[in-house]
């Protein structure tokens, strides 16, 4: 799949280091598609650094996130998965 703006992917919080709250996925809004972004080398090889608006229970998040399909790292986004 192509990101493009405006599609939804999930965005992986970080947490708290003491665990008061865990690593969660989010929902979030491709905001960019950046050009020229450092690439950045994930798991599955080079991963896509997007530009996003994520949706938190408490408020808004905006940040630039690279791509991790396998490992969901804190900080990282994915994109969804199917539910059958």
């Amino acid at each position: 799949m192509k990101p493009t703006v405006g599609r939804i992917v999930q965005y992986v919080s970080y947490g708290t280091p003491g665990g008061e709250y865990t690593s969660q996925c989010r929902a979030a809004i491709v905001a960019g598609v950046p050009d020229g972004a450092p690439p950045s080398i994930g798991p599955d090889g080079p991963a896509r650094q997007l530009d996003l608006a994520v949706l938190n229970p408490t408020g808004l998040f905006f940040n630039r996130c690279a791509q991790d399909e396998t490992g969901k790292a804190g900080g990282t986004w994915h994109w969804p998965e199917r539910e059958e």
